[in-house]
């Protein structure tokens, strides 16, 4: 059998250099968080197959790495009707995690709980830049609190953390776009669709950025929707402008279709977070923000960067979800970090970027040196790291030209030979 050296397709291997970036990014975002009282917590990165197919991930399910049974479980699996080969899966984020984890272990958490979350997630796409099958997802969640504290809270903190980073490479001006799924909803029921249709409607205005909205009507009409609704439809869409309010947009269906305190939540939880963040950071309000997750219950939220044709950052309310894990209703709302496009924004400018470092130290033995030599290195090295610097004690190869010279690229600044 041939062995590949090369990754599975949309998976990576991280080089030295790699990780340096990546751990100096986390570390800051793990500092930012815990500042504003998110405690770091930890699940696994496999779940049961009936969490991870219970219609909250939309598309995402169709996305799962699933695991197939073992032993005599797989083999009866095989001989049965039903076909259920698959008892477990990888996961495709860390909120259906979480929620489990929360439902588990409430009793032992404070209400309401800020939970911090890194990890990697999996998903069977389709590789392309910026988008892997196994990538890093950083989570905050606020869980037990129903009240627009936490929308606040959660992008006064993103938005803090998403400045701090990009201030690396000269970036200060991104926008996060603020929606609620009951005012999407509410649009679909005043153009006339029914709310069986509404998926299909939504479908239709997540690709807005990408057909328009011409794409947009031409596939509702391709889709079955009668062409009356779908102009109605349209010319909600047709009034929107970057500045336009939640209720100067939602005044046609204030009366009857959205309560006035939806509209209310939105305008305070932007006024509030716009005194939180960067003078550079543009908070609006978007009713073209769909969000892709069936769990979304409330308010939902991006982040994107000019010049990107990806967001960098979303969440949203999500209340029903861990009461499906625990017989009780418990509020809950969360942001998650892109990291990789993050990481890929930052490697298109790494001449920008400055990451303080120690110095490092290469001591280099030459081949048969006695065991009173190889003690004073070992001496030396040790003084040194207590002295704050990083030194790698390493035998002195044949080619110490070429040795010398990889060391210095990986960023030693004094290498010492020690000959016998």
């Amino acid at each position: 059998m041939k062995f590949i050296k090369t990754p599975v397709k949309g998976m990576c291997d991280m080089l030295p250099q790699d990780m340096e970036l990546r751990n100096y990014v986390l570390g800051m975002i793990k500092e930012t968080y815990k500042s504003y009282g998110f405690s770091e917590i930890e699940t696994p990165v496999m779940e049961h197959i009936e969490n991870l197919t219970g219609d909250q991930g939309g598309e995402n399910e169709k996305l799962i790495f699933k695991v197939m049974k073992r032993g005599e479980e797989l083999k009866r699996a095989m001989e049965s009707e039903d076909n259920s080969l698959a008892d477990s899966g990888m996961r495709y984020d860390l909120t259906v995690p979480l929620s489990r984890y929360y439902a588990n272990n409430m009793g032992s958490l404070i209400t309401p709980f800020k939970a911090l979350q890194i990890g990697n997630v999996f998903r069977a796409d389709k590789p392309q830049k910026g988008r892997f099958r196994q990538f890093t997802q950083c989570d905050i969640d606020i869980l037990g609190d129903g009240s627009i504290l936490a929308e606040i809270e959660l992008i006064a903190a993103t938005a803090n953390v998403l400045t701090r980073i990009f201030s690396e490479i000269g970036i200060s001006k991104f926008t996060v776009h603020v929606n609620d799924r009951r005012i999407l909803k509410a649009m679909a029921l005043f153009a006339g669709f029914s709310e069986e249709s509404l998926s299909s409607v939504l479908i239709s205005l997540d690709k807005m950025d990408k057909i328009g909205l011409d794409g947009i009507k031409e596939e509702m009409i391709a889709n079955g929707h009668l062409a009356e609704n779908v102009e109605k439809y349209i010319s909600l869409l047709e009034n929107i402008t970057p500045e336009i309010s939640c209720s100067e947009f939602c005044k046609f269906l204030k009366e009857n279709y959205i309560e006035g305190e939806v509209i209310e939540s939105i305008e305070n939880t932007l006024d509030c977070a716009r005194s939180m963040v960067h003078s550079d950071v543009t908070l609006m309000f978007d009713p073209t923000l769909v969000r892709g997750m069936a769990y979304y219950t409330g308010t939902i939220f991006e982040i994107s960067i000019d010049g990107y044709n990806f967001s960098i950052a979303g969440g949203g309310r999500y209340d029903e979800i861990i009461g499906k894990f625990s017989n009780q209703k418990v509020p809950a709302c969360g942001f998650s970090i892109g990291f990789e496009r993050i990481i890929t924004i930052l490697n298109d400018n790494l001449d920008k970027i400055t990451m303080e470092e120690k110095e490092k130290v290469a001591i280099l033995i030459e081949k048969g040196a006695s065991s009173e030599l190889m003690l004073e290195a070992f001496n030396k090295a040790m003084k040194l790291r207590n002295e704050g610097k990083i030194v790698s004690v390493q035998p002195l190869s044949k080619n110490a030209k070429f040795q010398v010279e990889k060391l210095v690229s990986n960023g030693y600044s004094k290498v010492e030979k020690m000959y016998i």
